[in-house]
């Protein structure tokens, strides 16, 4: 957004609510930038401003269903590629060897659909728990409980949406980074997904969050252990991790095409 229509909107309506800790920038957290986004999308629904802002101020901010739904809403420029398995298999492999190769004691989530997928990583997360100061499964575990133990298992129900969903997120520090794919429907014995990943900051962080909005009805406990360790305002992504990052993003998203086609 230009910051002459974020001044215009604060100058005449007092939105979205800047704060000036250190000279005259402004600052916004999550919640206010979430604000802006819910006024974005009632303005292109055609409501006037000043309809969009008060709707927006009074409504509560909807938990996303899914921590791809949630990057996906909050992460606007991540855009998404479509891998099959054993690629997405690759990445989530890679993500989780950097976490425990760090050995910086962060936080590790993954949503795993069923049970039978974690127990052929149980013993491997088991490991990398060694190494995590907080380690959580998700994934449909029978009736609704959460084990406690190396690694917190979370049980979801087969309607939840996140029962389709593959991720891992990976934090500690300003350093981690994230992935969550949704299975495309009929895509074959190749299975394909359609993925988002990142390694910025602010990326990760927000990952982190909808995981931790997620988990809260579920198990509220662990929840707000990954809420604690959750940095207040993640450092904002380095320009050359974002380059990389978008290089590493347009390889795989011409190696996925190229391996399709050759399919």
């Amino acid at each position: 957004m230009p910051p002459a229509t974020i001044r215009m909107w604060e100058a005449r309506y007092g939105f979205p609510g800047s704060r000036h800790p250190a000279g005259r920038h402004r600052r916004y957290g999550e919640r206010e930038a979430e604000l802006v986004l819910s006024v974005l999308r009632l303005r292109r629904d055609g409501m006037s401003l000043r309809a969009a802002i008060a709707r927006a101020c009074h409504e509560p901010t909807p938990v996303p269903r899914s921590i791809f739904a949630g990057l996906k809403l909050r992460s606007a420029d991540l855009a998404p590629i479509v891998l099959a398995k054993p690629a997405i298999l690759a990445l989530t492999r890679a993500v989780e060897d950097e976490h425990c190769a760090r050995g910086r004691r962060g936080v590790l989530v993954g949503s795993f659909q069923s049970e039978r997928f974690y127990r052929q990583s149980e013993r491997r997360w088991r490991e990398l728990a060694r190494t995590s100061e907080l380690a959580v499964a998700i994934a449909e575990f029978g009736p609704a409980r959460t084990l406690t133990g190396p690694v917190h298992e979370v049980s979801i129900q087969r309607e939840h949406p996140l029962s389709r969903e593959w991720a891992i997120i990976s934090s500690a520090g300003d350093s981690g980074a994230c992935l969550a794919a949704w299975e495309i429907p009929d895509s074959g014995p190749r299975r394909r997904f359609e993925v988002l990943w990142s390694a910025e900051p602010e990326v990760v962080h927000v990952a982190l969050a909808v995981a931790a909005q997620l988990i809260a009805p579920l198990a509220g406990e662990i929840a707000r252990r990954l809420e604690g360790r959750r940095p207040a305002a993640p450092a904002p992504s380095d320009p050359a991790v974002r380059a990389v990052s978008s290089q590493a993003h347009r390889m795989l998203a011409y190696l996925s095409a190229q391996s399709g086609a050759a399919a």
